[in-house]
């Protein structure tokens, strides 16, 4: 658990072009963690779920390119009809590029989607910077979970900044967290990965997309 000191989060006031900028920031600092460590054991599960690490990329790269393509096709009602997938014989580097490019697609469509854009999502129906948020969220919490597979004290956490734009866009519940933990802290309370002090770990969760 990392014991950073929280910081303030960026407010729903945020600009709409930030939110590209976060999305490109997070995915560069979880494709270096992830790159590290491309000699691992990828066949073994992820920290806290059933997946294995390899098709926790493909999860990665399904979600980031499925967030592009509803902020595209804009259902009320319904998830989209493409489903993105990695090679499964690729190297591992060359996989982590194909993520790079589902991210970099999620960046741009954000970037030229007009703010009063809604879109479908299971998690409530969203904007732009929500779906943006949920694909930061996305990539630092599945690090998290793969960076954490070969060893569970891995120290691997990302900037304050990023937690603390996406606690603010998608957690509402987030202020129930006791004051004195670092917003990556809270962010894995929030998502079931860990205990705070007077909080257990949760047993099931979802963020709130809806604008607010």
């Amino acid at each position: 658990m990392t014991t950073t000191t929280a910081t303030a989060p960026v407010t729903a006031a945020t600009p709409p072009a930030t939110w590209p900028g976060l999305l490109e920031a997070a995915t560069d600092t979880c494709l270096d963690a992830l790159l590290e460590r491309a000699g691992q054991d990828w066949s073994r599960p992820a920290h806290g779920l059933d997946w294995t690490c390899r098709d926790t990329l493909d999860h990665l790269a399904l979600g980031l390119t499925g967030y592009a393509g509803l902020l595209i096709a804009r259902p009320t009602d319904r998830y989209i009809t493409l489903f993105a997938s990695l090679d499964p014989q690729a190297p591992l580097p060359a996989c982590l590029e194909g993520l790079r490019i589902a991210a970099s697609l999620l960046g741009s469509t954000v970037r030229d989607t007009p703010s009063e854009v809604r879109a479908w999502h299971l998690w409530g129906h969203s904007d732009a910077a929500g779906f943006a948020a949920m694909g930061i969220t996305e990539l630092l919490l599945h690090t998290y979970d793969i960076t954490r597979a070969p060893a569970p004290d891995s120290s691997w956490a990302p900037d304050d900044a990023l937690c603390a734009a996406v606690l603010t866009r998608l957690f509402p519940d987030a202020p129930e967290a006791p004051p004195g933990h670092g917003p990556f802290d809270v962010l894995l309370w929030c998502t079931g990965r860990t205990a705070l002090p007077g909080l257990p770990r949760r047993t099931a969760w979802q963020w709130d997309g809806r604008v607010r």
